[in-house]
């Protein structure tokens, strides 16, 4: 079976989806004008932008919640499985991905409010509503819900709990048996009480972990501050093939890099517009920069302060893809989280191992609350009555997923959850690009409302966009 998978995943994962993430992002960079840059104000003024209200959440809530899907098990075990693969060059490229998917995140989220509709008294939203509305493909719709489903209910909640009990496990000695009983436990807690507890919870965790997680990187910065041009030399050096020690790994830095970043940030991937769509504003290009910012956060922030601890510390190995070790500093390391754990120990003994426990229970356990709450969108697309044997089936489904994925390996747990990425991300990211002109025309009347001075108000039939449900 973990041969199949790998197989499907090898297919999934080629270079030609590498090219066109990369590709997409510069595109949508350079006809949005490099908006990641140009609106970074509005981006942090618009966080706090609305309230919520009883059909959607306010744009922190969906903030939070698209962030608790980016922040997981990619910003800890993923970056460290990056270097280990890439070499610090892989660093680089989780920058770029992030840099320029920023702008693919604008478009999806973008799409994902326009396209919005109410089912049963909560605003809905995603790609399998934008391609049947924006598109008017519904069997192409229909594929995206369904491998949606299976991704984010079956093949991605293991990723998260396996990572959660291996370093508990690792930490304070728990079974991962247990572990993955309590995990699936506080997630039932959470999922039976609907979308909006999962978006009071996501805005109380959210900050607190990431907070707390980007403190400790800044204290081990500040240890090491006469290191911090050493590292960013390295990295760059290693990213562009110049470091002769990692010259061997460079494909393998470009590939391991954007792989991991797609994974960790989900930029372009189809995840994020479901929180997006369910926030309560009142022009979509609002929420579209808030989620480009959410990219920003989960990459260049929480991302970052894993590769450096990693770095400064020298708590990591190198493979060579010919077999054996470029660099060999943790002798039986296993590749992952244990990276970092090592890093965090380095200079705290006895507190490293069970920091990352802790921050990756918070992590990866929220990334499971915000796939959950995908799959559901994704089911009532599906079944529009939104039938409640049905949603009991699915919250059953992902709550054995959860379980199960903390007890199988580590190796078929991230082949299931790569497989599940990928395959949304090939038909998110060709949808829009096909679906690329009513974003860019939100976008370019945000623009000219704001140049008027007006706080942009949206009115889809102005701008002669169709089949808009709420607008």
């Amino acid at each position: 079976m973990e041969k199949i998978i790998t197989s499907i995943n090898d297919i999934v994962w080629s270079n030609a989806l590498i090219v066109l993430c990369m590709g997409t992002g510069i595109y949508f960079s350079v006809v949005t004008r490099f908006l990641q840059v140009g609106y970074l104000r509005d981006m942090v003024k618009l966080l706090f932008g609305t309230k919520g209200s009883a059909k959607g959440v306010s744009s922190f809530q969906a903030f939070s919640i698209a962030i608790s899907g980016r922040v997981g098990t990619g910003n800890i075990a993923g970056v460290a499985t990056a270097i280990a693969m890439g070499g610090p060059g892989a660093v680089f490229w989780m920058w770029a991905i992030a840099f320029l998917g920023s702008a693919s995140a604008f478009i999806e989220a973008t799409l994902g409010q326009i396209y919005k509709q109410v089912n049963n008294g909560q605003y809905r939203g995603g790609p399998a509503f934008y391609i049947e509305k924006g598109l008017g493909i519904k069997w192409y719709a229909m594929v995206f819900a369904v491998a949606t489903v299976l991704s984010t209910a079956l093949f991605l909640p293991g990723v998260q709990s396996n990572s959660i009990a291996l370093s508990m496990q690792n930490a304070f000695n728990l079974p991962v048996e247990f572990t993955g009983a309590g995990v699936a436990i506080l997630l039932a807690l959470i999922i039976f009480g609907g979308v909006r507890r999962i978006g009071k919870v996501a805005e109380v965790v959210v900050p607190f972990m990431a907070g707390a997680y980007i403190l400790m990187a800044l204290v081990i910065m500040a240890l090491n501050i006469q290191e911090i041009p050493a590292v960013i030399g390295l990295i760059f050096k290693s990213a562009f093939n110049f470091e002769p020690a990692f010259a061997g790994v460079f494909g393998m830095a470009v590939s391991w890099g954007v792989k991991r970043g797609i994974y960790s940030n989900e930029a372009g991937q189809g995840t994020a517009p479901h929180a997006a769509a369910a926030a309560e504003v009142d022009h979509p290009a609002k929420q579209g920069l808030v989620q480009a910012f959410s990219v920003y956060i989960d990459t260049m922030f929480v991302c970052t302060a894993t590769a450096f601890m990693i770095l400064f510390t020298g708590q990591y190995n190198v493979l060579n893809p010919d077999g054996g070790f470029i660099v060999e500093n943790l002798p039986g390391a296993k590749i992952g989280a244990e990276f970092t754990q090592y890093a965090i120990s380095h200079h705290f003994p006895a507190l490293g191992s069970g920091f990352v426990a802790i921050a990756l229970l918070f992590f990866a356990f929220t990334t499971i609350m915000a796939y959950y709450y995908i799959a559901e969108t994704n089911l009532s697309y599906l079944d529009k009555t939104e039938n409640k044997w049905a949603v009991t089936g699915l919250r059953l489904l992902i709550l054995a997923a959860t379980f199960y994925g903390s007890i199988k390996t580590a190796e078929s747990a991230w082949a299931l959850g790569d497989m599940g990425v990928g395959i949304m991300a090939w038909l998110n990211i060709v949808a829009i690009l096909l679906l690329q002109k009513p974003a860019l025309k939100a976008l370019k009347d945000y623009r000219q409302q704001r140049k008027e001075g007006k706080d942009p108000v949206f009115n889809a039939q102005e701008l002669g966009i169709k089949n808009t449900d709420v607008w």
